[in-house]
């Protein structure tokens, strides 16, 4: 992935929110009943590229929680949900409590919810182990991303005309699950689906894809692209997508979801052993937390 493009599309405005987005963001939210406890406090990763209706889906379920967001996106992101809070009639003015506020780096939670923002970044380890530290021992991680499966359509449609892929390459979920083995969680567990979208034209595909996100492969073509090109693009697309019974032109998006735990800080027994203070703090005063576990 292009290091500069990941970061451009993320300091792009995310409202409104992905409508793609929120139906995933539904999706997990409804696994959050699995969890025998809920946390005390959260940790919104992406408020509006993840979903303002999915982030306000598990507010309601866990009312009584303390909502954070990044210190690095709060003012950015508090300003566009104003916006947003105007045109869904109060979509996060239903918070109760103080509403969100700002986490710092030792900002400490019960669950980080990380909504279809993993696949969109080009140092998935750090941002992995930035979930671990802002984790509470016990800690649980709801995350979900796009997988290699999506747009197998679009790909097949551009490898015929000889273009570069549309879109980088998407992770594969037993990676994903290796990853957070190594950004040092537990049990994680991995699940997939596949969303068919269904499309009357070329121009209706075009605008939603440009709102779920941007191609950011280093490989992309760096030419600038004109009407012309976009017209060819349109007609390649109503002539070769598959379509339905009814004629409507379908794209697969391949959803991947995530979960695991931070467990207690392992000490490996040798003639010397170093432990943080961080992690002794951990280790004597965690005591038996609650399990979140299903």
């Amino acid at each position: 992935m292009d290091g500069a493009a990941v970061e451009r599309w993320a300091r792009l405005s995310a409202a409104p929110s992905p409508w793609l987005h929120d139906e995933v963001g539904a999706r997990m939210a409804q696994r959050l009943h699995w969890i025998k406890t809920a946390p005390s406090s959260w940790l919104d990763w992406s408020p509006l590229r993840g979903g303002a209706a999915a982030g306000q889906a598990v507010a309601s379920l866990y009312k009584n929680s303390k909502l954070f967001l990044p210190s690095s996106l709060f003012y950015k992101e508090m300003s566009a949900i104003k916006k947003v809070n105007s045109a869904r009639h109060g979509l996060w003015a239903r918070l109760t409590g103080q509403g969100p506020t700002q986490a710092d780096s030792d900002t400490q939670v019960g669950m980080v919810w990380a909504n279809m923002c993993l696949h969109d970044t080009h140092l998935p380890r750090t941002v992995m182990q930035q979930w671990h530290r802002h984790l509470d021992v016990d800690g649980f991680l709801m995350f979900s991303c796009l997988g290699p499966d999506t747009l197998t359509e679009l790909r097949a449609v551009y490898a015929r005309l000889g273009w570069p892929a549309p879109c980088h390459a998407f992770t594969d979920m037993h990676d994903w699950g290796d990853m957070l083995v190594e950004s040092g969680f537990d049990a994680p567990v991995m699940d997939v689906e596949r969303i068919v979208l269904s499309y009357a034209s070329g121009d209706r595909l075009l605008q939603d894809l440009r709102q779920f996100g941007r191609n950011l492969s280093a490989e992309r073509s760096r030419v600038t692209r004109g009407r012309r090109w976009r017209r060819e693009l349109i007609q390649a697309l109503e002539s070769g997508l598959p379509r339905t019974p009814d004629g409507q032109m379908t794209l697969t998006f391949e959803v991947i979801y995530g979960h695991a735990y931070k467990p207690l800080p392992k000490v490996k027994v040798a003639a010397s052993s170093a432990v943080s203070l961080a992690d002794m703090k951990q280790m004597l005063g965690a005591g038996n937390p609650p399990s979140n576990r299903r």
